[in-house]
């Protein structure tokens, strides 16, 4: 079965599947492309992950800068 690929943009607020070690359970996007740079939003601690495993991981957003239109201001 293929998963869908989750339409994020850098400045989104994202929830995975497990929390981080640390607690949280809130991702910064600060980098999109073939693969995805999160920051947590707990510890700071960077984390790079496949753009397949991130979908897969993927639950939900925490917070969007642009809303829910997606699209950005300017």
């Amino acid at each position: 079965m293929a998963v869908p690929i989750t339409p994020i943009r850098v400045g989104d607020v994202v929830r995975l599947k497990k929390p981080h070690p640390c607690g949280t359970n809130e991702w910064a996007v600060t980098r999109v492309g073939m693969d995805v740079v999160l920051e947590c939003r707990g510890c700071g601690r960077k984390v790079r992950l496949v753009r397949y495993d991130f979908d897969r991981r993927f639950r939900g957003f925490v917070s969007r800068p642009w809303g829910e239109g997606g699209q950005g201001g300017g």
